[in-house]
């Protein structure tokens, strides 16, 4: 392009002085862009290699050092600090200077902070308050990258008006650039470094300094990966061992995220930890984003619960029949619960830009350690040197002090005196002013022996750093063991998760369409209620009827009832009440076929939504099912409730009790089933179900067994007389509730013989002195199994005993018994 030609000098313009010379714009253009890349390439957004800051944080803690705002000091207006750092040191806007000091105190930013700051210094989501606002002193972290500043360990530079000095770069007593890592925008190249765990990169510096042909491999066993203030997960390693290797990579992160169970019926996924830099109200946004154009299903809501006490939280609400784990691989794929991290280590290395590896990184830390503490210990020899100089003087003169008094009393001037103490006791001009210059007191015999304990000191200090100066391998040495103290002082435990790359959470939730494919199938289940009172799912193959393997032994494991269903179908629970509640079972927590745990299991009152505390769950039934429901109540009504026909609410009655009664048992079963009936007072009664005609839900059912005065029926089940058991419990009428374990036995079901409706049944229990009662009674198939109140197992008495025997001594206290699934 020609540039325009230039419009000729006026005599006018001459006159006024002014000059108008001829600039090709693009000669110009070319030139000042240059400049101003230059000036933020080296002077704004790359940091040094070397202590791994960029020249305003630099220029940050350089000055809060100077200002002595240390960790034992109070904290000072952020706005002082940011003033005199713009004013000394850094000639740019109070904007940008507050900004990196913002961000070297934030511990979300930052693996080591920097700064200590006092009050809003801003979170992931919102910025932080106004200088004039907040207060800040340095870390005891901070004051390691700039320990032994003045002990010539670094050059310093002139500020920007000449007028002041500042260092060109900081002592760095830890590898800051890997461990903080940084970002910056230059003209023409960018740096995006990952923050590091302070001790696996020591634990990589150490050997590298020990073995300096080290390879990559080796330095990665060390540092395996990133280590992000926020925690997460990493997943995939690939990226980052290409990121070590030439300086470029990239790696995901994921949220920690756990399936809790919010309510009894409401799971949920809490985010405990989040991926670097990703605030939760950034998560939230995007989650309510994509629920709004329905590209994300199965939330309910979206909750923080984040505070300063607890940390982050974030509970976020599944819907109804929808699988947990298909929904958090959808948002992983949809939210910033799943974030990626580009690697570009870009850094000054002499001056220059370069992209550095894991072993370049740790190799120019380690050249500028070496050079810190060689000039360190070249310093602290001329010091000690200087010092050891003048001792021996002050000892020269001690030794003859009358003399060296005479001596000086007898000089015209300071000149003489210097002369003549330099002429007579053989003494250096520099030994010969620090004697003029002493005061009388240090000149006693005191002083002397304190004198030649230094002289004694400094000589064996010399000539260890002599020692150190002379061995290259002891001044590594040296920087090796400075690094293990600064990894002692502020070494954190890792907090990121390293993982390969694995399969999807679920193939279904892969689908680009999330909607009945994140829903939880309706595939038949067993649903298995505890004595206790938890209740679980065990989902099924197609043609199981059962799983696969029996529950192993632990708490919760004794079963009051089992019923057969599938996943999204209806359910009943009746409860004492003489209530039948429906339900689905596709919330309960599903547990493996071959493991059932029921410890696990949710609270069957709370899943069903049950207040009245007095209200007990007794047993779970099937809806479709052709099999009556049986019942039995504490005054020893009887009734068999006619299969079908339920009505279409979502609770009713099913069995009309007197005031008074209730409901003490329940089980659904066929005609040729028995009916059993244990009262208070020890006595069995069995009949078979055909003898009971099935009624309405609003009929009040028969007699069932005939009581004595003050005894009332405590057990009612229909079973299979096929290899059944009764277990029967006795306490003390004067012990105290859980006191006393009391007498169990266990007998065959055999032992009892039937005997007809209303009747009133054969004795169970033979009570001894003081007992009056059965406090539990039991029919169900063998093995039964015996727990506590908290579901703790229990021993029962073998199986054999005499219908109406007393039963043995049992050595914990039963709270209820049950089957084995």
């Amino acid at each position: 392009m020609t540039p325009p030609e230039a419009t000729p000098v006026t005599p006018a313009s001459s006159a006024a002085g002014e000059r108008i010379e001829d600039v090709d714009v693009s000669t110009e253009m070319q030139g000042s862009f240059l400049e101003y890349a230059y000036s933020v390439i080296y002077s704004r957004a790359l940091p040094d290699a070397r202590d791994g800051l960029k020249p305003v944080q630099r220029r940050i803690l350089f000055q809060m050092n100077e200002m002595g705002l240390r960790p034992d000091r109070g904290h000072v207006k952020s706005a002082r600090v940011v003033g005199d750092v713009m004013g000394r040191l850094h000639p740019h806007g109070d904007t940008a200077i507050y900004d990196a000091l913002v961000r070297l105190a934030q511990d979300f930013t930052m693996r080591v902070p920097l700064v200590d700051g006092h009050g809003n210094f801003g979170s992931l989501d919102d910025g932080p308050a106004a200088p004039r606002y907040t207060e800040a002193r340095m870390q005891a972290a901070a004051l390691a990258l700039v320990e032994s500043l003045d002990e010539d360990v670094v050059d310093f530079v002139p500020n920007y008006d000449n007028q002041l000095t500042q260092p060109e770069v900081l002592p760095a007593a830890y590898p800051n650039l890997l461990v903080n890592g940084a970002s910056g925008i230059a003209v023409g190249m960018a740096t995006n470094m990952a923050p590091h765990n302070l001790i696996e990169v020591v634990g990589a510096a150490r050997h590298l300094l020990e073995n300096p042909a080290a390879t990559l491999e080796d330095l990665m066993a060390f540092v395996p990966g990133p280590d992000l203030p926020t925690g997460g997960t990493i997943v995939g390693l690939d990226g980052i061992r290409d990121a070590y290797a030439s300086g470029r990579g990239s790696f995901k992160t994921r949220a920690k995220v756990t399936v809790e169970q919010l309510s009894a019926r409401r799971t949920g996924l809490v985010v405990t930890e989040l991926p670097y830099l990703v605030g939760p109200e950034k998560v939230i946004e995007k989650i309510k984003d994509g629920v709004n154009a329905k590209k994300i299903t199965g939330i309910a809501d979206v909750t923080d619960l984040t505070d300063r006490k607890n940390g982050l939280r974030l509970v976020i609400g599944i819907k109804t029949g929808f699988s947990p784990e298909a929904v958090l691989e959808q948002l992983y794929r949809l939210t910033p619960l799943e974030d990626g991290f580009s690697i570009n280590n870009v850094a000054l290395v002499e001056g220059r830009p370069q992209t550095l590896g894991l072993r370049e990184l740790l190799r120019v830390y380690l050249d500028h350690r070496i050079q810190v503490v060689t000039r360190r210990s070249r310093y602290r020899l001329a010091r000690r040197q200087e010092r050891l100089h003048l001792v021996e003087g002050l000892l020269v003169a001690i030794l003859d002090i009358d003399e060296v008094i005479q001596l000086i009393r007898g000089s015209d001037d300071t000149a003489q005196a210097r002369t003549r103490l330099m002429e007579v006791f053989d003494l250096s001009q520099l030994q010969a002013e620090y004697i003029l210059e002493l005061q009388l007191r240090r000149l006693t015999r005191f002083s002397r022996i304190e004198l030649e304990t230094e002289r004694d000191k400094l000589r064996a200090e010399i000539a260890e750093l002599k020692a150190l100066l002379s061995d290259p391998a002891r001044i590594r040495t040296q920087v090796g063991v400075e690094l293990d103290e600064v990894a002692d002082r502020f070494g954190t435990p890792r907090r990121t998760l390293l993982t390969e790359a694995g399969a999807q959470v679920s193939a279904s939730a892969a689908r680009k369409s999330a909607g009945v494919s994140l829903e939880i199938a309706d595939a038949p289940t067993l649903v298995v209620l505890s004595t206790t009172g938890r209740a679980v799912r065990i989902d099924l193959p197609e043609g199981v009827d059962a799983p696969a393997a029996a529950a192993r032994r632990s708490k919760h494991d004794a079963i009051l009832s089992t019923v057969h269903g599938t996943t999204r179908g209806e359910l009943g629970a009746v409860t004492s009440r003489g209530r039948l509640i429906r339900f689905t079972p596709v919330d309960l927590p599903s547990v493996p076929a071959n493991s059932v745990q029921l410890a696990a299991g949710a609270r069957i009152g709370d899943y069903l939504g049950i207040t009245d505390k007095k209200e007990r769950v007794l047993g779970l039934v099937s809806l479709t099912s052709d099999q009556p429901i049986a019942l039995g109540t504490r005054q020893g009504v009887v009734k068999r409730v006619a299969a079908g026909g339920y009505p279409n609410r979502p609770d009713f009655e099913v069995i009309a009790l007197k005031t008074g009664d209730e409901v003490v048992g329940v089980s659904q079963g066929a005609d040729g089933d028995e009916l059993v009936f244990v009262t208070s007072d020890a006595q069995l009664l069995h009949f078979p179900a055909s003898q009971v005609r099935p009624q309405g839900v609003a009929a009040g059912g028969m007699a069932g067994i005939n009581l004595s005065a003050k005894a009332s029926a405590i057990f009612f089940g229909a079973i299979d007389p096929a290899d059944a058991v009764v277990v029967t419990l006795s306490t003390p009428a004067e012990t105290l509730a859980g006191a006393d374990a009391g007498r169990g036995k266990v007998s065959h079901f055999s032992e009892f013989p039937g005997k007809g409706r209303a009747t009133g049944g054969v004795r169970s229990h033979a009570f001894l002195k003081g007992e009056v009662s059965l406090a539990l009674a039991w029919v169900g198939p063998a093995p039964a199994l015996a727990v506590s109140a908290d579901g703790a197992a229990r021993t029962l008495p073998e199986v054999g005993a005499k219908r109406d025997a007393s039963g043995t001594p049992l050595d914990a206290v039963v709270a209820s018994v049950g089957r084995t699934l």
